[in-house]
């Protein structure tokens, strides 16, 4: 049985990701590697973006108040600004998908929205809490699905499931209920009993992503998510993203693959050698950027990329 614990400082079994902390918790999960990044908000010619442009046809969830607010965030490294004056929102109800090659600046940018790491300027909060000072009562309204979750190898997946629970303060009847509806749609109940070191990634993916799911968590983070994932199980995957977004949730969905963007997300955050390069509404970035094409041909005109290169 497993016993209460404290108040979480972290989301559901995800490790520290800053060195000195990084070994703590029982049950992580790594993030991906460090990468220098950098961020500002401008539009593709270098001018800042209209505030008007956030929230432009959107759900009508969205005219409250957003659940994340990003302002004038910055990490630096030494004189390196890895993020520098990101200002971004999410809204309720919303699917805002972040994109850009590799080393643009999402994963920085994701981690200073799960307090991982501390901003050097700026501030990012999450239901009008700090990130990195409030983070442990931020954790109460998130969940965070990383690229590369990892699990204690000798706990079963039930029994990490059990572990979130028990973090979160959920009755074990309800929790256990909804963890097995969960695993269900993932097909991921056969393999609850079975230890996570003999997990795949796909398996692992599932599994992290009903640890998110639990508490119904008013924004989920969801970095890569369907990597790994067959198409049936991705299937599911993006029809609980929908439902959380009806819900009036919000997902914040940070992926390489612009036709799953294209379909999936009210708004597109395109980021490129740190900057914010593009955001809007999908429809308006294709019209502004390539007109009668696609996501994909906006990505590669806003990102100056070779359209045979590595998005």
């Amino acid at each position: 049985m497993l016993a209460a614990a404290p108040q979480p400082a972290r989301p559901c079994g995800v490790r520290d990701g800053d060195a000195a902390r990084e070994r703590r918790g029982l049950a992580g999960v790594v993030v991906a590697r460090d990468v220098p990044l950098h961020i500002s908000d401008a539009g593709a010619d270098g001018a800042p973006l209209p505030q008007s442009a956030i929230l432009t046809r959107m759900p009508d969830e969205l005219s409250a108040a957003p659940i994340a607010s990003l302002r004038g965030l910055g990490k630096w490294y030494g004189h390196f600004p890895a993020v520098a004056d990101l200002d971004l929102d999410v809204g309720r109800g919303e699917i805002l998908a972040l994109l850009g090659p590799n080393g643009a600046g999402k994963t920085t940018t994701i981690r200073m929205l799960m307090g991982i790491l501390s901003p050097t300027s700026g501030q990012a909060r999450i239901a009008g809490l700090d990130c990195f000072s409030d983070r442990p009562e931020v954790m109460r309204h998130v969940g965070y699905l990383p690229d590369e979750p990892i699990f204690h190898d000798h706990l079963r997946g039930r029994e990490v499931l059990a572990f979130c629970a028990t973090m979160h303060g959920l009755p074990r009847a309800a929790a256990k209920a909804r963890a097995d509806a969960l695993a269900e749609r993932l097909d991921l109940a056969g393999d609850l009993d079975e230890f996570a070191v003999n997990y795949s990634l796909g398996m692992r993916k599932k599994l992290a992503l009903v640890a998110a799911m639990l508490h119904e968590p008013e924004l989920l983070i969801l970095d890569e998510p369907t990597n790994g994932l067959d198409p049936v199980v991705t299937r599911a995957l993006l029809d609980l993203v929908r439902e959380q977004a009806a819900a009036g949730r919000a997902v914040f969905y940070s992926t390489h693959l612009l036709d799953q963007a294209q379909r999936l997300c009210h708004r597109v955050a395109i980021l490129h050698r740190g900057r914010l390069q593009a955001i809007g509404p999908v429809e308006e970035i294709v019209h502004r950027h390539a007109p009668g094409g696609t996501l994909e041909d906006a990505f590669f005109r806003v990102t100056g990329a070779n359209a045979e290169g590595d998005a």
